[in-house]
């Protein structure tokens, strides 16, 4: 025999299933809450490495920058040390040739 839906039966099959959608929100809720927590943490984690990573770069940097100048500071030392021995050893050889005339 067919059962008639009446009002207060589907009164309670509503309210039944608004309740099950409560809980399943409730757990969903939960869920979320604690992806989001660990989410957080670890784009905090990132976040530091990030900020290591930086700088570390910039220290690198400051290093590479220190010895660029070093070996700049050399060359020239050596470029003027070349210079001044070639015009003595040009002297030199002026003063060999205006001897010999």
């Amino acid at each position: 025999m067919r059962q008639s839906w009446t009002d207060d039966r589907l009164d309670d099959l509503s309210g039944r299933m608004e309740q099950r959608f409560d809980k399943i929100e409730a757990e969903m809720d939960q869920r979320f809450g604690k992806v989001e927590a660990e989410m957080d943490q670890r784009f905090g984690k990132v976040e530091s490495e990030v900020r290591d990573l930086r700088l570390q770069i910039i220290e690198t940097d400051r290093h590479r920058q220190t010895e660029f100048n070093s070996l700049q500071r050399t060359m020239i030392q050596v470029g003027g040390g070349l210079l001044a021995a070639n015009t003595g050893l040009m002297a030199a050889v002026i003063g060999l040739m205006i001897t010999q005339l």
